[in-house]
């Protein structure tokens, strides 16, 4: 048997193949970098560069690890200390050894929000790294993608400055002209605290629903909105409210008491006609179980910031699959977080939605190359290696802490 031109050349694929796996297990993980971006007075993008011995760099995002708060340079550096321990982890092995990393880190990681977003922003960057070794999508790594494009929703919650009916109208249909048919806001941030007077919980309610019921007529009935409480309400408070929004029609109606209190979001989802959404924050399978076993909500939301990387949310997907849930990511993040969520979104059979949160700057797309595009409200699905961006420092460096 001999090898004739055409024969060696249908096996070159193959072997270039052949040759990129050999290679990449050698590719050594050497360096890191901190890249804080200011995007708002209150929203500060956190992103991380892992650097290798053959010049080939990786990115992962660790935005919002400080809940709603404005980031100080006080958190950044409670940050940057987390964000050393975990390196210590990877420095010197090959990005492809994921799963070593995992479960290096998982201890660590499982001691609070900080932790868990400097965790899941390292392994974020090991799978972009992965991907460019091998010169292929990250998607590929994860079985190979079943859609070409996403749906997106915006959520234009910061991007709504006068926080009245009118205001959020304003931003809806601004939303809507863009080309999104789902948006989602969150009309009771500024909730009255705990032990605060009936009047004043009361006029609270009665303005979230007079914005809700004004985004609804700004964009018509065919649009999906959606609510985000943000854990603002208790079981009574909650199944009120959502018996008033009834006439909105709203898509899903998210997290009305916070999701670890697993038995109060099943009452609710028993009582109220609105699918339920939830699990922003929440870490690892673990972390989702008791909301999918006990279908106490319709759709999950783990961020891959937050929930411990891309593989953990493959993992956590198939566990909602499997108990009749859809996946919804949750990502009021940077671009990066975006091209990340998109990877593990193109593979995912139960995926329903992906978040963005829109309108906040008018230079957001300019922060990765190739800029982040998004057309009648969905986003590509690239065929670049690993993430398929960069960052563009020029503008990174142009907006510092």
């Amino acid at each position: 048997m001999y090898l004739t031109r055409r024969s060696l050349l249908a096996l070159l694929p193959g072997l270039t193949l052949v040759r990129r796996l050999e290679a990449a297990p050698r590719l050594r993980v050497t360096g890191i970098e901190l890249l804080p971006v200011r995007a708002t007075e209150r929203t500060v993008w956190l992103f991380v560069r892992l650097k290798t011995d053959a010049g080939i760099s990786g990115l992962g995002e660790a935005s919002d690890a400080f809940g709603f708060a404005n980031t100080s340079k006080q958190d950044a550096t409670r940050m940057e200390s987390e964000f050393r321990a975990f390196f210590q982890m990877v420095e010197g092995k090959s990005p492809l050894e994921v799963e070593a990393y995992r479960e290096l880190g998982f201890a660590r990681a499982g001691t609070g929000l900080i932790s868990a977003t400097a965790f899941s922003a390292i392994e974020q960057a090991l799978w972009d790294l992965a991907g460019k070794a091998l010169d292929v999508p990250t998607y590929s790594l994860f079985g190979g993608r079943v859609r070409s494009s996403l749906p997106v929703y915006a959520n234009i919650n910061r991007a709504t400055k006068a926080r009245t009916p009118a205001g959020f109208a304003e931003t809806a249909k601004a939303a809507v002209k863009d080309g999104f048919r789902s948006i989602k806001a969150a009309p009771w941030d500024g909730f009255p605290a705990a032990g605060a007077s009936p009047q004043a919980v009361a006029a609270a309610v009665d303005l979230g629903i007079a914005c809700v019921a004004a985004m609804r007529d700004a964009v018509g009935p065919d649009v999906a909105v959606m609510v985000d409480c943000h854990s603002n309400f208790d079981v009574a408070l909650a199944k009120s409210v959502a018996a008033r929004l009834e006439p909105y029609n709203l898509a899903w109606y998210e997290e009305p008491v916070p999701p670890e209190r697993v038995a109060e979001t099943l009452d609710i989802h028993r009582a109220i006609k609105q699918p339920m959404a939830a699990g922003e924050v929440l870490f690892r399978v673990k972390g989702f179980e008791p909301l999918c076993r006990q279908q106490a909500v319709d759709v999950i939301m783990p961020d891959v910031k937050h929930c411990g990387g891309l593989l953990e949310l493959t993992r956590i997907a198939a566990l909602a699959a499997t108990d009749g849930l859809t996946v919804a990511p949750h990502n009021p993040s940077g671009p990066v977080s975006t091209a990340a969520s998109v990877q593990i979104c193109a593979p995912m059979a139960n995926f329903k939605l992906l978040e963005l949160q829109w309108g906040e700057v008018a230079w957001r797309s300019d922060v990765v190359d190739p800029p982040e595009r998004f057309v009648e409200g969905s986003i590509a699905v690239p065929d670049r290696p690993g993430f398929g961006i960069v960052l563009n420092d020029s503008v990174v460096k142009a907006h510092p802490l």
